[in-house]
């Protein structure tokens, strides 16, 4: 005769693969895997050409311009890239 398990769910205990470790967020920032403290917009180019010109800003600066990251989403490879781009011609062109 098959064993027979106990209907109290207190009883039971779920299967090992089932319990998630502790996850920590990696915080607010403006490093990958942190999440954005703020919308990040850079101005485009008004000629049609869609570049990328002027500083990061954190609100629309009015005309074309594209959201680089929006706040509370993740900063990824790609958004760390832009911004560190616009960084560089802004040290460079200054």
């Amino acid at each position: 005769m098959a064993a027979r398990t106990s209907k109290d769910p207190a009883e039971q205990t779920p299967p090992a693969a089932m319990v998630r470790t502790q996850e920590y967020s990696a915080g607010t920032g403006w490093e990958i895997g942190q999440t954005a403290p703020e919308d990040a917009y850079r101005a485009l180019d008004g000629d049609g050409h869609n570049t990328p010109t002027g500083p990061v800003v954190s609100s629309h600066p009015g005309g074309y311009a594209r959201l680089i990251v929006a706040k509370g989403a993740q900063v990824t490879d790609g958004v760390r890239r832009e911004l560190d781009a616009a960084e560089a011609e802004q040290d460079g062109g200054a």
